[in-house]
């Protein structure tokens, strides 16, 4: 675990932006020895990341919006004060689903999401044209997407 506390004010943190969403990171891998990550996803109508699974556990806080979510045999719209968890090895996807983008907190356990991110961030600049890289991608961070 990190030695020094973490301290992030309202509007500060490191952005990215991956599959048509905006991502600021809240506590960084590196500040929890990897144990995990917090960021807050911003997901506007139909963004997000279809079906895909990892070897690591997420859990979603909806701050506001509504999102759709399908994981494991469940599917449904959820919206402000909602949680869900999705343990490793979970097949589950997410969108938008509210006019207004959702306000999403994501946590991940152990820490291992923010090198898919950043990747996306730099190599999938140009939607949809770009998409065919996020397999590949995906695969170098111990993640597999489902076909639609």
């Amino acid at each position: 675990m990190s030695k020094h506390p973490v301290i992030v004010p309202r509007g500060e943190g490191e952005r990215l932006q991956a599959l048509g969403t905006d991502l600021r990171f809240l506590c960084l891998p590196r500040q929890t020895g990897d144990a995990w990550s917090l960021m807050e996803v911003m997901l506007p109508l139909d963004a997000g990341p279809p079906p895909h699974e990892h070897p690591w556990d997420e859990c979603y806080y909806i701050i506001e919006g509504e999102v759709r979510f399908t994981m494991g045999e469940s599917a449904g719209v959820y919206g402000a004060g909602d949680f869900l968890y999705a343990p490793a090895g979970t097949v589950h996807g997410f969108q938008g689903a509210s006019a207004k983008p959702a306000r999403v907190l994501v946590f991940d356990a152990p820490a291992a999401a923010e090198g898919f991110f950043r990747d996306v961030d730099r190599e999938v600049r140009d939607l949809p044209r770009d998409l065919s890289k996020v397999p590949e991608i995906a695969a170098r961070h111990r993640m597999r997407f489902l076909p639609i």
